[in-house]
């Protein structure tokens, strides 16, 4: 079905970037610990409301919610990067506060998705949507490694039509 070595690289992968203040950890949502918990099979943080008060009190700005225009914005430069690069641009889906893309390429994906944030991040900029100090992206990123063509098709139609529970990957 695709052309990379499948012992280098999967057929793609699933990446996820959310906005800026959007996904706290201890909030009702899965989240993992950057500081240990985040190891595959353990389970996700539980919700704790004090640490996600606590998150949201150290936050240095306002949450990041994306306008319709501001969405509009974002995609256009992902796939800018995508045919730059050679990279195959599967499927991709800007929301109100992350998007998902699925992206085959000869690379690691953490390069991809921090191409991805830098550069539509100076195209909001330069559209004037957003301010020189606004970082509208969380730190990091989600990146998931599709390995099976079943794992790409449920991930494909996860971005562009799903929203509710990850697909699983694991079989």
């Amino acid at each position: 079905m695709d052309e990379f070595d499948h012992n280098e690289f999967p057929l793609a992968y699933l990446i996820t970037v959310r906005c800026y203040g959007t996904w706290l950890h201890g909030g009702g949502r899965l989240s993992v610990d950057r500081h240990g918990l985040n190891v595959y099979g353990r389970q996700f943080r539980p919700a704790n409301v004090r640490l996600e008060n606590v998150m949201r009190e150290n936050m240095a700005d306002q949450p990041v919610l994306l306008t319709e225009c501001q969405r509009r914005v974002v995609k256009d430069p992902i796939e800018e990067v995508c045919r730059h690069r050679g990279y195959h641009l599967r499927a991709i889906n800007v929301l109100t506060n992350h998007f998902h893309t699925v992206v085959s390429a000869r690379s690691k994906p953490e390069p991809i998705a921090d191409a991805f944030k830098s550069y539509s991040t100076r195209r909001l900029r330069s559209a004037c949507l957003i301010g020189n100090n606004i970082k509208p992206w969380a730190r990091g990123r989600s990146r998931r490694y599709l390995w099976k063509p079943k794992h790409l098709i449920r991930a494909i139609d996860y971005v562009l039509y799903g929203q509710g529970d990850l697909p699983d990957f694991d079989d």
